[in-house]
């Protein structure tokens, strides 16, 4: 009787097994829609607008965009949380909400643990920058500027717990200055501020400054990430021009999936996704966008995440954030 009853439970599990692997083989039968937890023309929306329609040439489904702002990207994170784990459902992970997890409390779904990693898909460093008439050319300059007057530099941001806001915040714990962070609604505005000499320094994305440094109306210092960016050849990264070691600040871009979507979906999602990225033709349209390829398998996206949340609760607590 024993022997039965486990050949009947070993025969129930590879049932299973068949029908999940037969559910994967034929799915997709429907629309996919993946969740852009910001608005239309940002990063995130251009980016997956790119892969859509890669994607949808590969499945032979429709894939469609749906974009949800609002709360720094965790209205769209609650959806996805929230869907069916068919693969149906789909959304954008960037850096900016790995950040509202760390600064946000009694959220209604765990960062870590409510969502499926499928796969990075790119990165992008950011860009340090100024006037044309501020007293320093480099990292290093703004480093020495900044001990010379503490508190009394302003830094603008995009918006208070923003990926660039955390930026700034790295950078003074990494250079051991103090500045004083003046956030703002939009890039544009906290453009404006810096030229029209309400704030002094910037944090933001090579795309969004780029255009001014080129004509002169903003000053490129440094860019963020460990690397030169190839938008911006010229300007060297903060840990060669400002003697800051360790000092690797980059956003990112990642495709996820509810948690419990099944294994053999994320797979094929993983394999498109990353087919797609090889392509020529998609590649160059990220490059342009200014942001560099980067796929994943979706256990390097995971640990990526879970990184990335250490990484910011840290810089979080040490500057003395509370959570919201």
């Amino acid at each position: 009787m024993k022997k039965l009853v486990q050949a009947l439970v070993a025969g129930c599990v590879m049932a299973a097994g068949f029908s999940i692997s037969a559910r994967a083989q034929e799915w997709p039968q429907k629309p996919i829609r993946i969740i852009v937890s910001f608005g239309p023309g940002g990063g995130a929306d251009i980016i997956g607008r790119i892969l859509a329609q890669s994607m949808q040439e590969k499945l032979g489904q429709p894939v469609v965009i749906e974009n949800r702002p609002g709360a720094g990207g965790i209205l769209g994170n609650e959806m996805v949380a929230n869907a069916e784990a068919d693969g149906y459902t789909l959304g954008i992970m960037t850096a900016g909400q790995i950040i509202a997890g760390v600064t946000k409390k009694n959220l209604r779904y765990d960062t870590l643990t409510a969502f499926a990693p499928i796969s990075q898909v790119a990165t992008a460093s950011l860009m340090i920058v100024t006037r044309p008439d501020f007293p320093a050319n480099n990292a290093k300059e703004l480093i020495a500027v900044a001990k010379a007057d503490p508190g009394k530099i302003v830094f603008a941001s995009p918006g208070f717990a923003a990926t660039q806001h955390f930026a700034g915040e790295m950078f003074m714990q990494t250079a051991g200055v103090k500045l004083l962070h003046v956030p703002y609604r939009t890039s544009p505005e906290a453009i404006t501020a810096v030229l029209g000499k309400q704030a002094d320094v910037l944090f933001d994305t090579v795309s969004a400054l780029i255009g001014q440094v080129q004509s002169g109306q903003l000053k490129a210092l440094a860019v963020t990430g460990k690397d030169r960016f190839p938008a911006v050849p010229n300007v060297p990264p903060a840990i060669e021009s400002g003697g800051l070691p360790g000092y690797d600040v980059t956003t990112w871009y990642g495709v996820f999936a509810p948690r419990g979507t099944p294994p053999a979906v994320i797979a094929k999602l993983n394999k498109v996704l990353n087919d797609s990225l090889a392509e020529e033709a998609v590649s160059k349209r990220l490059v342009t966008a200014g942001v560099i390829v980067k796929g994943s398998t979706p256990e390097a996206f995971g640990k990526f995440m879970a990184d990335e949340f250490k990484r910011w609760d840290a810089v979080r607590e040490a500057a003395g954030i509370p959570q919201q």
